[in-house]
């Protein structure tokens, strides 16, 4: 099933977002290539794709897991989270209509 992974960023998360970012960035493509991700990526802080020194204000992946708990734990494990730059992590099932 899909779930959807809603992350919030602490107020000025960008020097930690960008020093964990290959981590975080590895294991996205670990889920890439095993064909279990759908989309990822940061909200920016601004109404921008490249908000500059404005940062992020959070993340939000789409990806396949085995069951709920499973999509807990994976997001639990990032590094974006052990690095401090998320305030909050939410995961809910998510089901795809459309495309």
């Amino acid at each position: 099933m899909l779930y959807a992974i809603i992350a919030t960023d602490v107020e000025n998360s960008l020097e930690n977002r960008m020093a964990s970012r290959p981590e975080h960035l590895a294991r996205l493509e670990q889920l890439k290539a095993e064909g279990r991700l759908v989309l990822a990526g940061p909200h920016p802080a601004i109404d921008s794709n490249d908000p500059g020194t404005a940062g992020f204000s959070g993340s939000l992946i789409v990806a396949e897991f085995d069951s709920l708990t499973a999509a807990q734990e994976w997001a639990s494990a990032d590094p974006y989270k052990a690095a401090g730059v998320y305030s909050s992590v939410v995961v809910k099932p998510f089901k795809r209509v459309l495309p």
